[in-house]
């Protein structure tokens, strides 16, 4: 990638810069949740995060369109990510993915210098020659995701079954989320659901991966967020199934 800027009046296109993110998540984590996040608003073809020092706090989602760059600027516009607000703009410079699809790409020869002059181009050669990273913060599995908050005293429906109860449970306030990803996180989860009306908590089962719990003020509220996110992807094998939770 060109060495990534950012303007105010820069024109819309597929690529979003955020930046006044905590600077204390770790990169694999970082990604993964803007993944989660970000998934809703379209097809995402990469995601640039760095641990340098001049690119702490800051990443860039590229999208495969601009109307879901479009939608993802709009409505994530202060969205509370790991305890601070989202500051996001357009990226001024267009990616390398995007410029090679569109065939406007030309290879720059200083991207192999990508480390003179204060890291003026880890971008670009991070891109390049560590895709490795991206693709393993794309299925890597943090550790202290096992580290998963208690159930508390919310029954778990239909025994050690992982599959559908065997008759629904009636609306109510609690939502039985299932098929996620084993990386998931509760943070992932909250960062989700967090956007409906009403979100009350998260609880996982350290013990049985791939299941949360996810509750709300009301039934009504526990029925909009459900239908929103049914069959949401974390990642691409993984749709979300959402039943209400039994009592």
């Amino acid at each position: 990638m060109a060495e990534m800027t950012v303007g105010g009046d820069t024109p819309p296109n597929n690529t979003i810069y955020i930046n006044n993110l905590n600077e204390k998540t770790k990169l694999d984590e970082l990604k993964k949740s803007l993944q989660a996040v970000f998934s809703q608003f379209g097809k995402i073809l990469e995601i640039l995060a760095f641990k340098t020092l001049k690119h702490k706090g800051q990443a860039w989602v590229v999208f495969e369109d601009a109307s879901s760059a479009a939608s993802a600027l709009k409505q994530m516009q202060g969205f509370p990510f790991y305890d601070k607000p989202m500051r996001i703009q357009y990226a001024k410079t267009k990616s390398d993915i995007i410029a090679k699809a569109d065939g406007t790409f030309v290879p720059r020869e200083r991207r192999k210098r990508h480390d003179d002059k204060g890291n003026t181009f880890v971008l670009i050669g991070r891109k390049r020659k560590g895709q490795h990273d991206t693709n393993q913060a794309a299925v890597g599995v943090n550790p202290a995701y096992g580290a998963a908050p208690p159930l508390s005293q919310i029954p778990y429906p239909g025994g050690a079954k992982s599959g559908l109860p065997e008759a629904p449970a009636p609306p109510n306030s609690i939502l039985f989320i299932q098929n996620l990803p084993h990386q998931t996180s509760s943070m992932m989860l909250q960062m989700l659901f967090g956007q409906h009306q009403g979100f009350k908590e998260v609880r996982m089962v350290e013990a049985k991966p791939g299941i949360a719990f996810i509750e709300y003020g009301d039934e009504m509220q526990a029925t909009v967020a459900m239908h929103s996110l049914q069959g949401f992807k974390i990642n691409p094998e993984s749709p979300m199934l959402i039943t209400y939770a039994k009592k």
